[in-house]
């Protein structure tokens, strides 16, 4: 019985987890700031190609919200070129990536 309420809340914790950064990218896609709960966050323009980018605070740890260079030869980069909008999640302290948004979808790398 624990391992199901353990399981329910997992999915659910994912869930809200997976609509925070599907907020976070739409934000950072179309507009200036990002609201999130209590933060209210400028979006600022990185490296050469002018890149969005945010940091935010999600659980205790601090992410940047990283607008996909169209010019990188990835497979995000290509869908970034056909004009969908692609925002990559980099862990801070790690400096890992850790998610991907195309148009809203959320795809977590890893475990």
């Amino acid at each position: 019985m624990n391992d199901i309420i353990f399981m329910a809340l997992s999915y659910i914790f994912m869930a809200q987890e997976q609509q925070i950064l599907r907020s976070v990218a739409a934000q950072l896609m179309n507009g200036e700031e990002v609201r999130l709960e209590d933060q209210k966050l400028r979006v600022r323009r990185v490296g050469s190609g002018r890149l969005r980018m945010v940091r935010f605070k999600l659980h205790g740890r601090e992410f940047d919200a990283i607008e996909q260079n169209p010019k990188k030869p990835s497979r995000w980069g290509q869908l970034a070129r056909e004009k969908h909008q692609v925002v990559q999640f980099r862990d801070v302290l790690t400096q890992k990536y850790v998610a991907v948004s195309v148009d809203g979808e959320i795809t977590k790398y890893g475990r």
